[in-house]
């Protein structure tokens, strides 16, 4: 545990220069893919902040039986329930922050596109696109929370059983 601020940081910092990386390509896309991209971004940020929040509110002891009865994911759904501070930081901070990050990139180039395009004043097109985005992001997290205390059990396993699929430990 003492090397885990330097492990988040490297973590942070590569993830980031992935995200940042594939956004700076955007600013010559297609308006439309520029669209989907920025939707897809927020929506990853939304997963695991779902994600996060479903480890941390999960029981362990839901896990032990379907273990016992040696059913795929349940290991690893146990797994990820004993290390929930980390896979909340890194779902929560790490992905989620740099989602944020990324979004308002790839908002400032669609308002870029749009000012172009259109020959509008910034200032209006840069309120709405932020808004636009904040809200999708906070209200979708607000949402996303409230699923994820409520179906934390099957959340935690959908993943457990994508680690087990992957091989990942």
């Amino acid at each position: 545990m003492k090397y885990w601020p330097f492990k988040v940081f490297l973590l942070s910092f590569i993830v980031s220069a992935i995200f940042s990386g594939l956004s700076s390509f955007c600013g010559d896309m297609n308006v439309i893919i520029l669209l989907i991209i920025l939707i897809i971004v927020i929506f990853i940020g939304i997963i695991f902040d779902m994600i996060g929040v479903a480890t941390l509110t999960s029981k362990e002891s839901s896990f032990h039986a379907m273990s016992s009865k040696k059913i795929n994911g349940a290991k690893e759904s146990i797994s990820l329930l004993r290390n929930s501070n980390i896979v909340s930081s890194i779902c929560n901070d790490v992905v989620g922050d740099i989602c944020g990050i990324v979004s308002g990139s790839l908002g400032a180039s669609l308002t870029t596109y749009l000012v172009i395009t259109f020959h509008t004043n910034i200032l209006w097109i840069t309120i709405l696109i932020t808004s636009l985005i904040s809200a999708l992001t906070v209200g979708g997290k607000a949402l996303g929370k409230q699923l994820a205390m409520k179906k934390s059990d099957k959340i935690v396993f959908g993943v457990g059983k994508i680690k087990h699929l992957l091989h990942l430990k």
